[in-house]
This record gives C-alpha cells, sequence and structure tokens, in this order.
C-alpha cells in the first residue's frame, strides 16, 4: 500500500532528526520509503511556548505491507527512540515542541476517524506546513474527504503560517509559491 508520512522536528539538529527518522523507517521491515520532499521550515502553529522555535519539515511517500495501525506503531516507536516525549492530558494548552513528529497524512484511500488514529490526517487541509512538502510528491492526490487535490487545498488556504524552503546552508526561500 502506498501512505503519505509527514516529519517534523523543532528541537536539536532538527535535519538530523529527520533524517535518522527517513533511515529508520526504510530500514523497518515492511515500509520502504519511496520519495521524500525537501525541508521546508515552517512557522510554528498552535505552540503552548509562544516562543517555541521554527520546525523543520518533510514529506514522505512509502510502500508498506504494514496495516494502518501497525504503521502508526512504527512511527511512535521511532518517535520515542529518538527522544520524544508526549505529555498527555497533563499537556498545557496547545502542541508542544518535539525532537520528532510522524504524522500519517494518508494511507492509500482509506478512510479512519479513531481516538487513536485519523487518516486523512484531520488537520492536513487547514496547514502549509503539511500541504507544502506534499505538493513536491502528490499535487494532483484527491483527498478523500475533502474531494479536492492537494493543490486545490493549498490554493484555498486562508492565511497560511509561513514556510520556507531549507537547505544546508540554513538559508531561506520562500516557498509560497512552490509548485510541482
Amino acid at each position: 500500500m502506498k501512505a503519505y508520512l509527514a516529519l517534523g522536528s523543532n528541537l536539536g539538529d532538527r535535519a538530523a532528526n529527520i533524517r535518522e527518522a527517513v533511515e529508520l523507517l526504510n530500514a523497518e521491515p515492511g515500509i520502504r520509503v519511496a520519495e521524500m520532499s525537501c525541508l521546508y521550515e515552517t512557522e510554528p502553529v498552535a505552540m503552548a511556548d509562544a516562543q517555541a522555535a521554527w520546525f523543520l519539515n518533510a514529506a514522505l511517500s512509502v510502500g508498506t505491507d504494514l496495516e494502518p495501525h501497525e504503521l502508526l506503531s512504527v512511527c511512535l516507536a521511532i518517535e520515542r527512540g529518538l527522544g520524544r516525549e508526549r505529555l498527555g492530558a497533563s499537556a498545557p494548552q496547545g502542541y508542544q515542541s518535539r525532537v520528532l513528529d510522524i504524522d500519517i497524512l494518508f494511507y492509500g484511500n482509506l478512510i479512519i476517524r479513531e481516538e487513536r488514529l485519523s487518516i486523512p490526517h484531520p488537520r492536513l487541509h487547514e496547514r502549509a506546513f503539511m500541504l507544502v512538502p506534499m505538493l513536491e510528491l502528490a499535487p494532483d492526490l484527491l483527498h478523500p474527504v475533502h474531494q479536492k487535490t492537494l493543490q486545490e487545498l493549498h490554493l484555498a488556504l486562508g492565511t497560511p503560517e509561513e514556510v520556507f524552503l531549507f537547505d544546508v546552508l540554513g538559508t531561506k526561500t520562500d516557498a509560497a509559491s512552490v509548485s510541482p
């Protein structure tokens, strides 16, 4: 099955965190990383800490023999292995900074809405930091809930957070006009 994942990091060596996660995903039996987007530096959204560092984000296309819940378990184990701490219900209002975040954006055309797992990602259509990297991989992918392509969802964003193409030299390039 083809699945798409989003990776993000705003603590430590963000690029190294994402590279290591990609290597760990690719080494996992039943997962083959097919394609990775560029890295994007993105403005933090809905963070508990108003001074949170900016994220690096990327999207992956993977082939997998794992069922959705198994894929989620692998993603969570990799997050934990790289130092992710989830605070759960005791967390302050808003999202926490993290060494690594791996979200399942799509798993084929499957729609799952459960407490532990929601596919497609329930806020993907609202977030430039997920949509912009996905435009590199699958701009014409039809969102099975919203029945619009990712390109159409991106164009429909009101005032999205800032997203910049990131390179290893640390320079930013405005990615607002990124098109596949």
